[in-house]
């Protein structure tokens, strides 16, 4: 039997959150601590309309990419959002791990 041409994405995309799920289930989410914020020495921008974004988040040791809204950021660090089911989870990320969404 061969592979669903037809619904490999649709496919993907419940695997991927049903990982998500387990994952954010059995670990902590990680942040960036104050020292490494610096919010002392970076301005924070905070935006009124959050930009969609597709960021890289640990839960324990498990690094995953998630699609996020970014509502504020410095210089290195993107602050963001985003849900895994029902729970919503904020999060401090470097800058270098978040892209823009398509």
């Amino acid at each position: 039997m061969g592979t669903n041409k037809r619904y490999a994405a649709q496919i993907d995309k419940r695997m991927d959150e049903r990982i998500l799920q387990t994952v954010s289930a059995n670990k902590p989410l990680q942040t960036l601590s104050e020292q490494e914020l610096r919010l002392d020495v970076y301005p924070l921008t905070t935006s009124p309309q959050p930009l969609e974004v597709l960021a890289w988040v640990r839960f324990g040791g498990h690094a995953v990419q998630v699609r996020a809204r970014a509502v504020r950021w410095t210089q290195k660090a993107v602050g963001i959002e985003f849900s895994v089911g029902d729970t919503e989870h904020r999060t401090w990320v470097w800058a270098n791990a978040v892209d823009r969404a398509d």
